[in-house]
């Protein structure tokens, strides 16, 4: 009799010896590897694993001097600008595991790397084969991380679209293949069964029929020994794991009719039912590929990202001589050409030339954007018509187009709650259906032994749950890829969920509601020490150092001056200076106890007010549309802005939001906000996520508009990478959309596991129609979720 390995599962060499103490328990062993492993994770105090796996892990291989050099390259600085990013001290990594297989190869995994002292975070994907880790590689190298990996027996590499598209291809050539063998060999078994129900071997020898039994025997085991096997490996498994999971039911049925043909076979007594195995088989498995094609559709907008990054790059040297090279070589402050209609390779700086970039990519919007000297372009986006020289400023993990998948990956990695809930239904729903189903066969065996069989396999099959564990998966990776193309970043998991039970929306004004480009209006001057020429060059020469938009209505006043010293930015107040014995200041209103006006800015000069500036900021054209459209939602608008004038006011009752607070200081918008809270109001703010940091983190929903390559740094939950204000309306419409869809696959799955169950016991449903009923049900599920995709 064969041993089979304690942690493959495979079977143990002849003559080959290896043991682990596992539990109090020796074990076998099947290789050296496997032992190294086990013994890793018994030392690690991680037995656990072992009593939660559901299936078996794989086969170790041991790292060979080739294999280990080539791990210590994910060290190399230059290597890992293309694949890491630094946040907050911090470095953080995608990684591509290879092996992952269930919720305990996950908690192991996450164990092993939390046991390093330098790892903050680890977050394990099961569905993709991700975990992004977050750790200090200043006292641990990457290599470190992948080894302690392959040390229970996973193989990790950085994240790359390529692989990973291999990887979606393999899964979908194993299915291919299992498909074709169950369809070769049902079309084989269904020609005899045919011809034995239709007497086409009548007044034949009996042998030749007890001949055609066993042709039909040979021919359905490779459909059940090949093609439904990994039903009855994760049936088994979860089982080992003390899980019910929805391989169990489908198990019992093409395991209990394929035993029981065989018996009948055999002993050559009663019928046999090997066509209906095998078709029951094949239209399980098209069900389960069609599943995977829908899927896979709804992910591949997100998948596809990576692979707008061109391969080459044109670069020029200090002659200026044109040099192709690999766009991942490319380096910081390299000096690039880039022709009309070619893809832009990394961010950077434009520093000669015009044209304009197709960023439809980012931001949804298929116009044209226009680009001059000094503006941002960045990787991914497509140069129209005019020939440019940019200045790389960004490569690898820093590029804007790489913060938008991380960010993705991080928002789909983690579970709403509503997730978890009805993955436990789906564990309890199997749970009951195995006990309904034994209650179907004791009471058929009772009335009609015969049919007692075919019924309760027909019961198993029929109310698989797995439609209600689709259901809301699906619905959200479909609503994420559509929002994303439409230039609407999600980085949490709770904002299609909040969206739909927000009551009021608060707006910034400044950058927000209004165009953020102000000109010069008015200029009061306060003392007749100075013109107003002089007043505004030393406006301009303050404003310079700040990124305020008003600071930009100043630049065209700017001269060269003296050099200002002690130059200090004030949240929420403005900014100051000192030159020679001399103190100049510019910002709000009542600064320095001084009198509050209705100015936007005022220029002080030793703590007294000299000048007062009045601006021009006109409302965005579709600020006036959104408001509308939020009101017919039924929600309640404010603003809230720091501009003390009565600039506020008057937007206010143009675009008729509720209420509206000026002058206020990012303290002030954070009261505001709980304020708002306490009162039972749940909050959405929509700001320019620079100075609202306070105010996001108080908020249930924070929105923010475009914020460049900083959006990984950003606190919003939400950012419009066009900061286009008809996105949010867009948002709402699909959060509330996937809400009704959610309900909807939960009310088909249920509606349909409802109806199907007393038909089924009642014996109205043969075995091959309780498989299309349950592969249909699962496909109109995801097909309703693609749904989302359209809006």
């Amino acid at each position: 009799m064969s041993i089979n390995c304690f942690h493959c599962l495979e079977s143990v060499p002849n003559g080959f010896s290896a043991h682990v103490v596992i539990d109090n328990k020796s074990q076998p062993m099947c290789c050296i590897g496997c032992q190294a492993v086990a013994q890793n994770i018994i030392d690690q105090g991680m037995t656990d694993y072992y009593k939660y796996r559901t299936v078996q892990a794989g086969k170790v291989e041991q790292l060979v001097p080739e294999q280990l050099a080539f791990i210590k390259s994910y060290d190399n600085e230059d290597i890992q600008d293309e694949f890491i990013t630094t946040n907050d001290n911090f470095s953080e990594v995608l990684l591509s595991v290879e092996g992952i297989t269930c919720a305990a190869c996950a908690w192991l995994i996450e164990k092993q790397l939390l046991s390093l002292k330098t790892v903050k975070r680890v977050d394990v994907n099961t569905s993709t084969n991700r975990a992004m880790v977050q750790w200090d590689k200043t006292a641990t190298p990457l290599s470190e991380i992948i080894t302690s990996l392959a040390k229970i027996g996973y193989k990790a590499y950085p994240f790359q679209s390529d692989l990973e598209a291999q990887q979606k291809q393999q899964t979908a050539k194993a299915y291919i293949r299992r498909l074709g063998v169950a369809g070769l060999m049902t079309m084989q078994v269904m020609m005899f069964a045919f011809a034995m129900y239709f007497g086409m071997f009548s007044g034949m020898d009996s042998n030749f029929e007890e001949y055609f039994r066993w042709i039909s025997l040979v021919l359905a085991s490779p459909v059940i020994l090949y093609s439904a096997l990994p039903f009855l490996s994760n049936a088994i498994n979860g089982l080992k794991a003390k899980q019910l999971n929805m391989d169990l039911p489908v198990s019992l049925a093409i395991f209990g009719a394929y035993g029981a043909s065989s018996y009948a076979t055999i002993m050559n007594v009663g019928e046999v039912y090997f066509e209906s195995v095998c078709m029951f088989t094949f239209l399980l498995l098209l069900g389960k590929y069609l599943e995977f094609r829908a899927r896979l559709k709804a992910s591949e907008f997100t998948a596809n990202l990576q692979k707008l990054l061109p391969l080459t790059a044109r670069t020029l040297d200090a002659n200026g001589q044109e040099h192709i090279i690999a766009a991942k070589k490319l380096k910081l402050n390299d000096i690039i050409l880039i022709k009309a209609g070619e893809t832009i390779p990394a961010d950077g700086i434009l520093i000669k030339g015009k044209t304009s970039v197709d960023e439809s990519m980012m931001t949804g919007e298929h116009l044209p954007v226009n680009k001059f000297i000094n503006h941002s372009v960045y990787a991914g986006t497509v140069n129209h018509d005019g020939i440019i020289e940019i200045k790389i400023n960004k490569i690898g993990q820093s590029t804007l187009l790489n913060q938008i998948i991380r960010l993705q990956h991080n928002a789909l990695s983690k579970r709403p709650k509503l997730v978890e809930i009805t993955d436990k239904v789906a564990q309890w729903f199997v749970a009951v259906l195995l006990i309904f189903a034994s209650i179907t066969a004791f009471g058929w065996y009772q009335i009609a032994p015969e049919q007692a069989f075919w019924i309760t396999i027909s019961v198993l099959v029929a109310t698989c749950p797995c439609a209600l564990s689709l259901a809301i998966p699906t619905a959200l990776t479909c609503s994420v890829a559509n929002l994303t193309r439409k230039g609407i970043l999600i980085k949490q998991a709770h904002v299609l969920e909040t969206l739909s039970k927000i009551t009021l929306f608060a707006f910034d004004k400044t950058g927000t509601l209004t165009q953020g480009r102000f000109s010069l209006d008015a200029v009061d001057i306060l003392s007749e020490e100075y013109t107003k020429n002089q007043v505004l060059e030393i406006a301009a020469q303050l404003e310079s150092y700040s990124e305020h938009p008003i600071a930009r209505a100043f630049s065209q006043y700017k001269v060269p001056g003296h050099k200002l010293n002690d130059i200090q930015l004030h949240p929420g107040k403005g900014i100051s200076a000192q030159h020679n014995d001399t103190h100049y200041a510019i910002g709000k209103s009542g600064w320095f106890n001084s009198k509050k006006t209705n100015a936007q800015a005022t220029l002080y000069i030793n703590q007294q007010p000299i000048a007062r500036f009045y601006f021009v900021d006109k409302i965005k054209n579709d600020a006036s549309t959104l408001i509308n459209a939020l009101h017919t939602h039924k929600l309640t608008c404010h603003m809230l802005t720091g501009d003390a004038s009565d600039a506020g006011q008057r937007i206010a009752k143009k675009l008729k939001l509720h209420s509206v607070q000026s002058g206020c200081s990012p303290k002030d918008k954070q009261t505001a906000v709980e304020q708002w809270s306490t009162q039972g109001e749940v909050v959405a703010m929509v700001g320019d996520g620079v100075n609202d940091s306070p105010v996001f983190a108080s908020a249930h929903l924070s929105i923010a508009m475009e914020t460049g390559a900083d959006i990984s740094k950003n606190s919003a939950d939400v950012v419009l990478l066009n900061s286009d204000l008809a996105s949010i309306e867009h948002l709402l419409i699909v959060a509330k959309k996937t809400r009704r869809i959610i309900k909807q696959n939960l009310t088909l799955s249920l509606l349909y596991n409802g109806s199907i169950l007393p038909l089924a016991a009642m014996g109205l449903v043969a075995p091959w129609m309780a498989v299309i009923g349950m592969s249909t049900s699962s496909i109109i599920v995801i097909c309703n979720s693609l749904r989302l995709l359209k809006l």
